[in-house]
């Protein structure tokens, strides 16, 4: 799925870097968003195939983010895959609740996270079209 476009949203830098540059190489177009307003905005502008979105960031938290991108245009075909280091079965439920297409927990392998990145870009048939195309 090389020149999809993926929005990777959270507020370590290093997360961020780690991701972009994996994402990268396998050919994907990579925007960073630092925290949940940022994210609005940027998945606006850049209209992402897939969202990488953290929990626990400043400004609108990524339960807030997944709720409002659902209720933006093109937003409900758009899988989100929540990254977080909160665990528990209750956020798990909660993330399934607001319709996200996966939860990885943090710390999490790259290589696993790329594969789930592709499955779901597969699984959604994407071929290159805006994501309010589709």
């Amino acid at each position: 799925m090389t020149n999809a476009r993926i929005l990777v949203v959270d507020d370590d830098r290093v997360i961020q870097q780690l991701l972009k540059v994996n994402l990268e190489l396998e050919g994907y177009e990579v925007e960073i968003a630092s925290d949940g307003e940022e994210a609005l905005t940027s998945f606006g502008m850049f209209q992402p195939h897939l969202v990488l979105l953290d929990i626990m960031m400043p400004k609108l938290d990524g339960w807030e983010v997944s709720r409002r991108l659902k209720d933006t245009p093109g937003g409900p075909t758009v899988p989100i895959v929540l990254l977080s280091a909160r665990a528990q079965d209750t956020d798990v439920k909660r993330g399934s609740e607001l319709g996200v297409a996966a939860y990885v927990t943090k710390p999490f392998d790259p290589i696993q996270l790329l594969d789930l990145v592709a499955d779901l870009l597969t699984r959604r048939n994407y071929r290159g079209a805006s994501p309010g195309l589709q």
